[in-house]
């Protein structure tokens, strides 16, 4: 895979789409007016009204133009492709064999794991493990110690 492609479902798109409007059309104008209010004060070189406001802007402008790199290259996941075999997008149920646990995830791009919410990044050990395997696989995740999983079940 493409090292600048940003793999994401099309929720993980319309999110940051949504959160790359937000900075351009609502952050951008709230960090102008701090700007303002901050020069009026007067004197700049001892202002930290303006050093903060001069620092946010820097955070949301960095984000901006991170958000529009990833947008440029972003690669979507096809959810509604149906594989038997795990892959980016699959919602895997598995077991682990030490514990007997099972849990159910899906399996996403770095860009919008979330593990409390059941989305795993595909570059963690676990996801690396069980990539190309199908249900009924058990699979050694190379940590420290190893651990085995057995896949119960792929959608």
């Amino acid at each position: 895979m493409d090292e600048n492609k940003v793999v994401v479902t099309k929720e993980g798109l319309a999110e940051l789409q949504k959160e790359y409007e937000y900075l351009v059309h609502v952050e951008r104008d709230q960090v102008i007016e701090e700007l303002k209010a901050a020069r009026a004060q007067g004197d700049l070189s001892e202002n930290a009204d303006y050093d903060a406001a001069r620092d946010h802007q820097a955070r949301v402008e960095a984000r901006i133009r991170q958000l529009d790199d990833m947008l440029k290259n972003v690669e979507i996941i096809d959810e509604k492709k149906k594989s038997r075999i795990v892959r980016l997008g699959s919602k895997v149920t598995v077991q682990y064999l030490d514990t007997n646990e099972k849990e159910k995830f899906s399996i996403v791009g770095t860009v919008e794991a979330d593990p409390l919410n059941g989305k795993l990044s595909n570059d963690t050990p676990l996801a690396k493990a069980i990539m190309d395997h199908k249900a009924n696989d058990v699979c050694m995740v190379i940590v420290n110690p190893p651990y085995e999983v057995k896949i119960l079940e792929v959608e």
